[in-house]
């Protein structure tokens, strides 16, 4: 029977909190966060009690190569799908277990962009989050939320103003880390996918922005998971369910972010009402692709274990 992350994993909770030292409030002075080993040995054991045999990466020789590309001074982004919090965990886990040096050395050169709720909203969560290496920013889905609100127009002037100003200071974070070797990862969805609403699997177009940041990127695909949503409480994340699964981290090859971009671009006709959409349209496009052709084996291998 399937426990939540709250009811399975209570028990380090204090043990968590006592480790933490991230921010609980984000302004322009602190969105640069380095890892927290020490919640990270605790996420490495829970990832390692739900795995089951068979989990992996896929596409080895994508990983390696991009791995070279970056160190040979390539600025490198990482895209991925994203389903549940231990998406990036669970990467971080196998990357670092690879039978070869590359792979830790990869998963060292990973900065991962995290919107600030996972900072400010639950001391928990923020534990989990802190024991990666990350740039926070302030996600236009939550400036969207604030707008949205019956609040007067100076809070809503207040909180664009520290929008902008948390974002600014991100893009200055991201510039230190491409100039140290470091290379960016974003979940171009900006949020987990929930079953049932195609709207949360929808590439944010900023996605595109970043294109134009970087020389090179691959596109990872995520079959499998062992935590996910609760339908009874989608946006409690510590009532999110813990499942033992098949996990299967899969690269695609490293693309060349610039001849990506424009050849999206000359594909469309030149009065398209959004051609920065239509760029992060085929991002997502390839990861649905990819998924599906991963998914197939891994559905095999699950029955041909049953």
């Amino acid at each position: 029977m399937e426990e939540t992350l709250a009811g399975k994993y209570g028990k380090y909770f204090s043990l968590m909190s006592s480790l933490s030292n991230a921010a609980p409030v984000i302004d322009a002075t602190n969105v640069f966060q380095e890892a927290n080993y020490g919640t990270r040995k605790i996420m490495d054991e829970m990832i390692a009690e739900n795995i089951l045999p068979g989990t992996r990466l896929e596409n080895v020789e994508n990983f390696k190569a991009f791995n070279d590309a970056v160190k040979g001074g390539k600025r490198g982004l990482i895209l991925m799908e994203h389903y549940s919090n231990m998406d990036l965990p669970a990467l971080f886990f196998q990357l670092v277990r690879y039978k070869e040096s590359w792979g830790k050395e990869l998963a060292d050169r990973i900065v991962a962009i995290a919107g600030m709720k996972l900072n400010e909203e639950e001391p928990m969560v923020r534990a989990l989050a802190e024991a990666f290496t990350r740039v926070v920013i302030y996600p236009s889905r939550s400036l969207k939320a604030v707008e949205d609100k019956n609040v007067p127009e100076d809070v809503k002037e207040a909180e664009k103003k520290r929008s902008r100003a948390i974002n600014l200071a991100a893009m200055h974070a991201m510039d230190d880390c491409k100039r140290r070797g470091q290379a960016i990862l974003v979940f171009p969805s900006g949020t987990r996918y929930r079953p049932g609403k195609p709207e949360t699997k929808r590439g944010l177009r900023e996605i595109d922005s970043y294109l134009r940041m970087f020389d090179i990127m691959i596109l990872i695909t995520i079959n499998g998971n062992c935590l996910r949503i609760n339908p009874a409480s989608p946006n409690d994340m510590l009532s999110d369910l813990v499942c033992k699964d098949i996990i299967i981290h899969t690269a695609s090859p490293v693309i060349n972010c610039k001849e990506f971009r424009n050849g999206v671009l000359n594909s469309l006709p030149e009065d398209d009402p959004d051609p920065k959409q239509k760029v992060v349209d085929k991002i997502m496009e390839f990861f649905d692709k990819q998924h599906d052709e991963i998914e197939k084996i891994r559905a095999k291998e699950i029955a041909d274990c049953q």
